[in-house]
């Protein structure tokens, strides 16, 4: 997948810092349960606390939504004035006229007829006189501007804390892009990208997704059931007992059934992010699963993290899906018993029939916020989930703060000195010890070595990329880690064997390697690196779009642009890590002037591993297991017939040789690797045909 196209030496690198772990933090790692279930409170918490700098925009819309809360609360109450009026007319339209209510009363109970007559004592009414519709009008109107007001002030409420939720979206993106900016090197070597970009694009997502949804429903919810709850306490203490033993049953089966899926939505968001990284990998070296046949493997490989993606969410959705049907059913119950309850306090005279009406609306009202906070509890565990994903972006080490008070080096002059340097990716396998060096301004370094013996990691130090165990390398005597980061980066030009381009124009990715360069200066850079061979043959020249792939030109003319983006830079030192690798032998004779110019009066790394290459370096260092076994120049180095002759020899005359003493069938031509394995045309066999030893450029 993407491993293939890493080099051998990266590959090497890895082995020794470790297998990356696909799924994150260690209690994320694929295939192992979670160290500890979500920890909902603190991180809930938390993700609220990203509101606070809208602090004054919140409590303006806390107030609106508590008067939208209140006003829709008072109106069944008022409403329950409507329904006593319609009662009470139609009761007194038939009783006679020109008694009074108690008359009516003492004559019923005298007959026998207690329960109507007790049902009239709670009954505000004058007998012969029929409905007043002018009273239930007013009363009706009342009502229809109470519900009108409340929804104006709820809408106005919601667009205020949409556009809070909108914008603090906002920042936490520029935070976590902020953090990315500030994290060590090591923390992505520790990150498949797929798992690191679903963090930061579909975590974030998921969190705007879950708060718009949950957070104005809940606010409306949790204020709907206080204020429903004072008004049936108003009403009815009894009735709103009843009514208030709900809660501690929805409080029951919402703990429940939500503990159960708490673990699924990690799970989810866990699989999510490794089911992408996947994805990526497996689409970033399509080319290669496709040349080694490894389709199968590939899709089984996705198959496998699809199916488990699948049973978490689908069990994440199924159990948490239980609590809205669950309290549908404790809500109805309540209702039952209400309604029932109510009716004998109506007949009993005890309670008037528009109260128990408003009661009912009540008990709706006071349910439905109830099963709408334990309906949401799936979306709000989802998105707790996803945001402590993004806190462990946030909360990750970040790489050594700069000097407080940082050097600024105004005329670089390019003298590197390495002095008692430890480093090593793992505490328990140290890599480059006690290492001293010393570049003097101008010289052109050239650093080679067996794969893994530490030569770009010896670059990636001056970079800064990774911090030192011991010791310390200066740039003109300055300590690199007293200059800023920047400081240090922007003096220095890298063009690495991976070639990385941007969608955009040709010119435009030049131009990348100094802001502010004139078209002038770009096409300068582009002619001295042979750029401006190949673009004149594009139909659009400088102004032909590339992909974030650069998929619509070749990997050798995208090395070339990444060789004329460091020319435009300047620098006063230049880094070189197989620059010219994807670039056929001709333009690697023509690129290699243009290095030359390029290096001529700044101090130069060169990491190559074709020696032909670096005859002309003014210092060659050979690395093994992190040390410099050997230095000096090309030709002295091969007449101490030491470890670089014994590399230079190896890819010419004795390269087969090698190879099969290696696997342990040596041929008729062969000749030990050791002392033997010298300067070519020695004893390590007849050279090429037709090419000299100093002039080949190829294995």
């Amino acid at each position: 997948m993407a491993e293939g196209v890493k080099t051998a030496e990266e590959k090497a690198a890895e082995a020794r810092r470790g297998p990356a772990r696909r799924g994150g933090p260690p209690h994320m790692t694929m295939g192992q349960p979670a160290e500890k279930a979500l920890n909902f409170g603190p991180s809930a918490k938390r993700l609220l606390g990203l509101l606070r700098p809208h602090r004054a925009a919140v409590i303006v819309v806390v107030a609106l939504t508590v008067a939208s809360v209140v006003l829709a609360a008072i109106g069944p109450k008022i409403l329950a004035r409507a329904t006593d009026l319609i009662f009470a007319g139609a009761l007194g339209a038939r009783l006679p006229a020109g008694l009074t209510k108690d008359q009516v009363v003492q004559g019923l109970r005298a007959r026998g007829q207690d329960q109507f007559a007790d049902l009239l004592t709670g009954v505000d009414l004058v007998p012969g006189r029929g409905i007043d519709f002018e009273a239930v009008g007013r009363v009706l109107l009342l009502v229809i501007s109470l519900y009108v007001a409340a929804s104006l002030i709820m809408w106005f409420s919601g667009w205020l804390l949409q556009g809070v939720l909108a914008r603090t979206m906002y920042r936490l993106r520029q935070d976590v892009e902020a953090k990315i900016n500030r994290l060590p090197l090591p923390y992505f070597d520790r990150q498949p990208r797929g798992e690191l970009l679903s963090r930061v694009t579909n975590d974030i997502d998921n969190i705007s997704m879950s708060l718009q949804q949950t957070l104005t429903q809940l606010l409306n919810s949790l204020l709907t059931v206080l204020a429903v709850l004072g008004m049936m306490f108003w009403i009815s203490w009894l009735l709103a007992l009843i009514a208030v033993v709900t809660i501690p049953i929805s409080v029951v089966v919402t703990a429940v059934i939500a503990k159960r899926s708490q673990k699924l939505f990690v799970q989810q968001w866990r699989n999510t992010g490794e089911l992408n990284g996947i994805v990526e990998e497996t689409f970033t070296g399509h080319g290669l699963v496709k040349v080694f046949g490894r389709q199968k493997e590939s899709q089984a490989a996705f198959d496998t993290k699809n199916e488990e993606l699948f049973k978490a969410s689908f069990g994440a959705q199924f159990i948490s899906g239980l609590i809205m049907p669950t309290m549908m059913f404790v809500g109805n119950l309540n209702y039952v018993v209400v309604a029932v309850v109510g009716g004998l306090k109506v007949a009993s005279g005890t309670i008037s029939l528009g109260d128990v009406q408003a009661f009912i609306q009540y008990s709706r009202q006071f349910t439905q916020p109830v099963t709408q906070v334990a309906s949401m509890a799936n979306v709000l565990q989802s998105g707790v989930a996803s945001a402590e994903r993004v806190f462990e972006v946030l909360d990750a080490e970040e790489q050594q703060a700069e000097s407080v008070t940082p050097v600024v080096i105004e005329d670089p002059r390019g003298a590197v000195a390495f002095e008692d340097v430890d480093f090593s990716y793992s505490p328990d396998k140290p890599l480059i010890e006690d290492l001293d060096l010393s570049v003097h301004p101008g010289q052109t370094v050239a650093i080679v070595g067996p794969t893994g013996a530490g030569k770009t990691t010896l670059v990636n130090l001056i970079m800064r990329f990774y911090e030192l165990d011991g010791g310390r390398i200066t740039l003109d005597g300055i300590d690199i880690r007293d200059m800023t980061r920047h400081g240090l980066r922007s003096r220095i030009g890298m063009v690495l064997q991976d070639t990385w381009l941007f969608a955009g124009t040709i010119r435009d990715n030049i131009a990348y390697g100094r802001p502010g360069a004139t078209d002038e200066e770009v096409m300068a850079a582009a002619k001295a690196t042979y750029v401006d061979r190949f673009v004149h043959s594009l139909p659009d020249g400088y102004d032909t779009m590339l992909d974030d792939e650069g998929s619509n030109i070749s990997a050798g003319e995208k090395q070339l642009l990444t060789i004329a983006r460091a020319f435009l830079s300047d620098p006063a030192l230049l880094i070189l890590d197989e620059a010219t690798s994807s670039v056929d032998t001709r333009t690697e004779l023509l690129v290699q002037q243009a290095m030359a110019a390029l290096r001529s009066d700044r101090t130069s790394f060169v990491i190559a591993h074709r020696l032909s290459t670096i005859r002309d370096a003014d210092l060659i260092l050979v690395m093994e297991h992190g040390r410099i076994v050997e230095q000096g120049t090309h030709h002295e180095l091969l007449e101490r017939e030491g470890a670089y002759a014994r590399l230079y020899a190896a890819q010419f005359s004795g390269a087969a040789a090698d190879l099969d003493e290696l696997v342990g069938s040596p041929t008729a031509t062969g000749a030990p690797v050791g002392a033997g394995a010298g300067r070519p045309g020695m004893s390590g066999g007849p050279e090429p045909e037709g090419v000299a030893p100093e002039e080949s450029s190829q294995t």
